[in-house]
This record gives structure tokens, sequence and C-alpha cells, in this order.
């Protein structure tokens, strides 16, 4: 691995916003060559995505490389950038997201380091912040109460994550061969919501972790087609459950993994997945979708009964499965009350 990072940059019909994005993490590495970025133009056909990333890797050959596929959608377009990288560490950056430039100046130091001394850790979190297009407003999601900053850790250190400290893809800088072992990633194609299980799956295979305490991530919400609008949430249900059954099966969390810290904290994040999709199953006009969610408890029931009754007796699950009409409006209003605090979509 002759590079310290490899950024993957998933790239579909991605030509009004992704020069933002790239060029932010040219400018936060001060252009240095032992940053690689990775864009993967996954199949765009309204405009010219893959035609901008070969004028990038024309421009910087010793530090971009452009990839293009058939369209796999955005997991696979993570597995592609993947499979091309050089990077002792691995990191994400959607194309229409952004890296703050001093931020990642930070982190870059802070992996050198880790590196000349000669043991990386498999992890490093950092914080990242909701840029809302509406009204021009940020939110800060930080760790301070959960994760000791700028101390390498092992999961039996960590504390308690609160509801809105859920560790997503835009916290995570893995070391590229945690993702690459164990078979790998299983981030199904056409398939959107694949970032909680890259924040998922890896965790276990993590031995240490490092909390950097910067606002790195910068997470554009805000654009009527982003797959986080709660009007294309509710269309994509399917979506939702597909990726709750993948975070179900990687695990029986009790047998699986020994860090009773880590596993409280997965079993805290299958939770809330398994409440988003119910929340949207409600929310949602696809026919069935109610039922559909209703068939996956019991197939979660069934799977791991010791996992599930955790799931199902927590306030999350509680909230997520109120009968009747009045319930279901309870369940709704709590979840407007909280987008309205936390402002995720």
């Amino acid at each position: 691995m002759d590079k310290t990072i490899t950024i993957g940059i998933p790239c579909y019909n991605s030509s009004a916003y992704m020069d933002h994005a790239i060029s932010a993490i040219l400018e936060g590495s001060d252009y240095a060559d032992d940053v690689e970025i990775v864009i993967v133009d996954d199949g765009s056909t309204k405009d010219d995505t893959w035609e901008k990333a070969e004028d990038w890797e024309r421009r910087f050959p010793d530090i971009v490389h452009a990839v293009h596929q058939e369209n796999g959608g955005h997991g696979t377009a993570v597995l592609t950038a993947l499979a091309n990288a050089h990077g002792l560490y691995y990191k994400v950056c959607d194309s229409d997201d952004w890296y703050d430039t001093e931020a990642f100046h930070e982190l870059l130091g802070t992996l050198r380091g880790f590196i000349e001394g000669g043991d990386p850790v498999d992890l490093v979190i950092n914080n990242y912040v909701y840029e809302h297009a509406d009204d021009g407003s940020s939110k800060a999601i930080d760790y301070r109460s959960a994760l000791k900053p700028n101390k390498v850790m092992t999961w039996d250190e960590i504390g308690h994550f609160g509801y809105a400290q859920n560790i997503l893809m835009h916290s995570l800088t893995y070391k590229t061969e945690i993702l690459r072992s164990h078979g790998g990633l299983p981030l199904p194609p056409h398939t959107f919501y694949v970032d909680n299980i890259y924040a998922y799956v890896p965790l276990p295979r993590c031995h240490t972790l490092y909390y950097l305490d910067v606002d790195l991530y910068r997470y554009y919400i805000g654009r009527e087609d982003q797959s986080v609008n709660e009007k294309v949430m509710a269309s994509r249900i399917d979506h939702q459950l597909r990726v709750s059954r993948i975070l179900i099966d990687s695990y029986h969390l009790y047998d699986d993994v020994k860090s009773v810290k880590l596993r409280n904290y997965m079993l805290h994040s299958l939770t809330m997945t398994l409440t988003v999709s119910a929340i949207f199953a409600r929310l949602s006009e696809v026919p069935g979708a109610k039922d559909d969610m209703t068939a996956l408890w019991e197939y979660f029931k069934h799977y791991d009964v010791r996992m599930y009754r955790h799931a199902r007796m927590t306030l999350l699950g509680i909230l997520a499965n109120l009968p009747t009409k009045a319930g279901e409006a309870l369940t709704i209003g709590m979840y407007r009350i909280a987008h309205s605090v936390f402002g995720f979509n």
C-alpha cells in the first residue's frame, strides 16, 4: 500500500457538484501524492460525469484515478473504489458532499503519524455536519460524550452513544484491509442505504480505534431527488427492508461479538435502523409496506430471539410498533420532532 489514504467518490450523474468534493480533498491534502482519489462513474447517462472524471485524472495523474463501470448503485461503486485502492486507509466521500479542508489536513497528519509509528489503528472516527440547503443551517454531530478524543482505544473503553450519535459512513476511516477481510462487504447492487451496512458490518473486525474530534465530513441535505429525502425514503421502503435484513443476518451479536460495549452499541445501531424502516413503512404508500415490515420483525424473532427481544423492548422498538391508528400517529409525530431537532433528512 503506497498511499496513506484512498478516498472513494461514487458518482452518478454528478457533474454539477462533483468538482467541489474533489477540490476540497486536493486542497485539504495540499495536493500530496500519498493521497489517492478514486472517482467511480457508476454508468452516468445524463451528463459529462465520466469526462470530468477523466479530466481530473489527466490533471493529477499521481493522485486521481478514474474508473467507469456499468450502473450498479452506490454500494457497487464503493466496492469498485475499494478494489482499486492503494491506500493503507480508506474513506468514502459522496459526490454531493465534501470535506472541510483544515479538518482533512488534520486527519492526514494523524494517519501519517500512525504509519510512522509503525502501529496504525484499525479505525478513525470523526465528526460530521449536516449542511441544509433549504435554510443554510448546519448541525454538527460529535461523539465527545461517547469517545475519548486523541487516544487509541479498544471497544471496551467506549462510553454510551446517544440517539443522535450513530456512527455513520461519514464518520469512518477504516484501515483498508479491514474492509477487504472476512469476505469483504455485503453491499448489494442497485440498493440505496447500504451506508448502514458499511458502518456496521466491519466494526467487530476493528480492534483499535481513535476519535479525532474535528468536523470533517460535510453532509449535504436538500436535493429533492436525494436518497435521504423523506418522500424518496418512503418510496424506497423495499431498499430499507433489504438493508435491515442484511444487518440482522450479519451477526448473532451475543455469540459473535465479545466486547459487551461494542455489542451494546451494535444492538443500538441495529434497533435504530429497524426503527427508521418501521417509520417509513408507515409513511410509505407502497402497497404491502407495513405487512413487509411486520414480516421482517417476525424473521428477526426467528433468527435470534435474544437480539429481537432487546430491539423490541427498547424505547425505540416500542415506539416503532405502537398499535392502532393513534399509535401510528404518535410514532410519526415523534419522528417529526426528532427530525426538527436533529435535521437528519
